[in-house]
């Protein structure tokens, strides 16, 4: 009594489904769900923003030296001192991309030290 075997061809349906679930929770991991908004709310444009830095921030060339209002700014310590308190509160600094960050960090504890409040760092996406 032979009995003749068929072979069988299993469809990949069981693999096919394990690698839409994985894809799935991989986009659910990686991307932000993120409630809706809610009620009839117009987000503000700002496409045709002009992209430059703030009139009363400091821009950190790549060489390390500091300019303000389009001046260059020898001494940091001698405008900090020259600043009104209020305008302490909150400065702006627009690094060139070149700049060491050690550089950086040495005049954010600057800034610290003369009583600055919140230091904000300009980026390029900041500006756009």
């Amino acid at each position: 009594m032979m009995r003749s075997r068929r072979s069988q061809k299993r469809e990949p349906t069981i693999a096919l489904i394990n690698i839409v679930f994985l894809m799935l929770v991989f986009f659910m991991v990686a991307g932000t769900l993120a409630p809706p908004l809610g009620g009839d709310v117009t987000l503000v444009d700002t496409r045709n923003l002009d992209g430059t830095a703030p009139a009363d921030s400091l821009v950190l060339q790549a060489d390390g030296s500091l300019h303000h209002a389009g001046r260059p700014l020898p001494d940091l310590g001698a405008f900090l001192q020259n600043q009104p308190e209020e305008d302490l509160r909150t400065l702006r600094i627009v690094p060139d991309r070149a700049v060491p960050a050690a550089r950086l960090l040495e005049i954010t504890a600057t800034l610290r030290g003369a009583g600055a409040e919140t230091i904000l760092i300009v980026t390029e996406r900041g500006l756009q």
